[in-house]
């Protein structure tokens, strides 16, 4: 692992030094001698100092409440990703300070102990935080700690340099493209971590964004898996690249993705263009009345993709905004809030309409709500067979304060005045006939 003559000399430069072959016994020896040296207290004093310095941010950034879900501070601190890398980030600061003045014999075994420390931390906890109940999970655990243990001997003794040699050599090509072993496994370990930091910071984020959401919590939720989808598919990225993969090659698979995608939501995408439409031409606005598919309501809320009616029972529809676009919308409210009603009443033949009909119109108009700006209209429609049937038109100019209403005051007026002019709403007429 070291190419000068003597270890200290190596010691010192092991941070700029490319390794070329494992550490020999003479100077594992060496090294050994160094960590039984009294300097070695002083770098122990440090590397202790940076643990216990590490310790004391991390508690003062996590407060008096420990989370146990917590992914970056865990239950006892020291359980946590942030400590780790912490401690490491600390530890490599301390060696460059005093790689002039102590031989960085504790550093060299500190350093990538810290390392496995902090890939095992954050591959367990992000595991036990997404999938709390699998079993595997154990597992997983303990299979991580083996293998960022052995290597972490196998670094400090400098065969894991010589080992990830030969496996350069180890080589396959697919197309145009040359993949080594090595790259293999470096992509696949660098894909597990991005995995693991991609799931902890986004788990991070949705409990910030949903911490004491009470309101919009659907867009909370939507923002928090878009964020996670952004961050899986740039690590994705990230790991192709560590594995040499030409990323260039996936074009022609994205382009096959996107033509899929474009396919699929093509009913989405309409109604999104059609929602902007709506929102810019101003043709529907919030509280008109509107009847779009047999359903009439006043619209509540227009949305890009989206509109909502709301009927006068209370009951909403969601109409999608395509709909709006395509098919016939009768808008009663579009160049005025007035709106005609219509009620139908029945009097006896005989019944003078020449007087009844000036009396009705009058006081329909003094009914509250009615429009006195458009004056009422009584018309004889038709011969029925049990009586003359008149209807009977009037304005209003509130109509999203409702119409049955206002149509039963209309009715409750006309009916006080037959039943004052004596004038009789008739009943159905049969003709029985009996036979002898």
């Amino acid at each position: 692992m070291v190419t000068t003559a003597t270890l200290p000399a190596a010691l010192a430069a092991s941070s700029t030094v490319q390794v070329a072959r494992p550490v020999s016994a003479d100077e594992l020896t060496r090294l050994f001698d160094q960590l039984i040296r009294p300097s070695s207290l002083l770098e122990m004093a440090v590397v202790l100092g940076c643990l216990a310095l590490s310790w004391l941010l991390v508690r003062l950034w996590r407060g008096q409440q420990a989370d146990p879900r917590s992914i970056w501070f865990g239950h006892h601190i020291v359980d946590g990703v942030l400590f780790p890398v912490l401690s490491l980030a600390l530890a490599l600061l301390a060696r460059r300070l005093l790689i002039d003045h102590l031989p960085m014999a504790v550093f060299r075994v500190a350093i990538p102990v810290l390392v496995s420390l902090a890939g095992i931390r954050l591959s367990v906890k992000a595991l036990k935080v997404f999938f709390p109940t699998s079993s595997t999970v154990v597992a997983f655990e303990r299979t991580v700690s083996w293998l960022a243990w052995i290597g972490t001997i196998l670094w400090v003794t400098g065969i894991l340099p010589l080992l990830l040699d030969e496996l350069s050599e180890i080589t396959w090509k697919i197309g145009a493209t040359t993949l080594s072993l090595r790259n293999v496994v470096e992509g696949t370990v660098s894909a597990v971590l991005v995995l693991m930091l991609s799931l902890s910071l986004s788990s991070a984020i949705e409990a910030r964004l949903l911490k004491g959401a009470t309101d919009n919590l659907s867009l909370r939720k939507i923002a928090a898996n878009a964020i996670r989808a952004m961050l899986l598919g740039l690590g994705l990225m990230l790991a192709l690249s560590a594995a040499g993969v030409d990323l260039t090659a996936l074009s022609v698979l994205g382009g096959a993705v996107g033509v899929g995608l474009g396919f699929g939501l093509q009913k989405l995408a309409a109604n999104y263009v059609s929602g902007f439409v709506i929102l810019a031409e101003r043709s529907l606005r919030i509280g008109d009345l509107v009847k779009v598919d047999n359903f009439e309501g006043r619209i509540t809320d227009i949305n890009t993709r989206y509109t909502v009616l709301r009927a006068a029972n209370g009951r909403e529809a969601i109409v999608p905004n395509e709909l709006l676009i395509t098919q016939r919308v009768e808008n009663a409210s579009l160049a005025d809030n007035s709106l005609m009603l219509t009620t139908v009443v029945q009097v006896a033949y005989g019944t003078d309409l020449h007087s009844l009909i000036p009396k009705m119109v009058g006081l329909v108009s003094e009914v509250p709500r009615v429009d006195q700006r458009q004056s009422p209209a009584v018309h004889l429609t038709a011969f029925a067979a049990d009586g003359l049937e008149l209807t009977v038109n009037f304005w209003v100019a509130d109509p999203e304060n409702g119409q049955q209403n206002v149509r039963s005051a209309v009715n409750l007026a006309i009916l006080k005045l037959l039943n004052d002019s004596g004038i009789d709403i008739p009943f159905a007429q049969r003709v029985v006939q009996i036979k002898s």
